[in-house]
């Protein structure tokens, strides 16, 4: 059985995400977050209220492949990943992905 810590990957601290973050509709703060490429949006759901201790009102969920590079001759590939967007819902306490990892 897979724990949280297996389908939460790490956060994403990017300018985008950030900005998103801040950027709040509606008293709603949005979070960016790696997860695992198998998890469902119910399991990166209670899995984000398990460890931030908060209630996720919405996840919204991108796959990303991976990118053919070449070094030369030698051609591989970048893994693939998968981004998740969690929605907390309104009222809840700021988040400070710093202050909760």
């Amino acid at each position: 059985m897979r724990t949280v810590w297996d389908i939460i990957k790490s956060p994403l601290i990017t300018e985008k995400a950030l900005m998103a973050k801040d950027e709040s509709a509606d008293g709603r703060q949005l979070l960016t977050f790696r997860v695992d490429t198998r998890a469902t949006k119910p399991e990166i759901k209670s899995a984000v209220e398990r460890i931030f201790n908060v209630q996720v009102d919405a996840v919204r969920t991108i796959n990303y492949a991976g990118k053919v590079k070449r070094r030369g001759r030698i051609e591989g590939r970048r893994p693939g990943w998968k981004k998740a967007y969690v929605t907390l819902k309104a009222g809840q306490q700021p988040l400070d992905y710093g202050e909760a990892i």
